[in-house]
């Protein structure tokens, strides 16, 4: 069975890429993996839904028996992607959808390399200011943590595949959705398949110099 794409998405706090990867879940046929964390449940967030929620006791279990694909502690809280359902999903053929922050996807890179990474960018950092103060769940102390980090963190585009901005989360989704239509198209990733195809054993038939022979010789009856 062909594998599916794992595609890591990810950016500074305020860029956005939480609805982008709704609406990307929405509008196509991926699989989004629910990452686990110790933090507390914003509201309206659902246990199993939006994150697996867990007390730092059971994580740290968890991280012993090397149950996270990757995981990293962000803004006091652990964060971690469960590693057998994300395998098990790409197995099957399914194209997994990983939301993690960039600590977590420099992880995964190292562990699988195969996946596509992007990098949510903002119009600007005055619009990425703005995002975070609307969402009005900060204390003026997190939102200056959260200032500081993102400046930072935009440096670390250049270990990403590709970078799109958040204009309009359509925009977005659409150019997420073309570089995912390109990546399935890469001769690297399809190479396998074609050559395993029946017009691949066809190929190395005809490269049987025996069949030459036999064709020359009935050309000279």
């Amino acid at each position: 069975m062909k594998k599916g794409l794992l595609i890591v998405i990810s950016g500074p706090s305020g860029t956005g890429k939480g609805t982008i990867c709704k609406e990307l879940i929405s509008k196509n046929n991926f699989w989004m993996s629910i990452s686990a964390t110790t933090r507390s449940p914003r509201k309206g967030e659902v246990d199993g839904i939006n994150y697996y929620f867990f007390t730092e006791e059971i994580f740290k279990a968890k991280v012993e028996n090397k149950d996270f694909l990757e995981y990293a502690k962000v803004y006091g809280n652990y964060y971690g992607t469960p590693k057998s359902e994300v395998l098990k999903a790409i197995d099957e053929g399914k194209d997994v959808v990983l939301e993690i922050d960039i600590q977590g996807a420099l992880k995964v890179k190292e562990a699988y390399p195969k996946g596509v990474f992007i990098f949510i960018l903002p119009p600007s950092m005055e619009e990425l200011k703005n995002r975070i103060i609307k969402r009005g769940s900060e204390t003026p102390e997190s939102l200056m943590t959260r200032f500081k980090s993102a400046y930072k963190e935009i440096n670390y585009v250049s270990k990403y595949n590709y970078a799109v901005i958040n204009d309009t989360i359509e925009c977005a989704v659409r150019n997420i959705e073309s570089i995912i239509a390109a990546e399935k198209c890469r001769v690297d990733r399809i190479k396998d398949e074609i050559l395993s195809s029946k017009e691949g054993v066809t190929y190395e038939q005809l490269d049987d110099k025996s069949i030459y022979c036999g064709f020359i010789e009935k050309s000279g009856e």
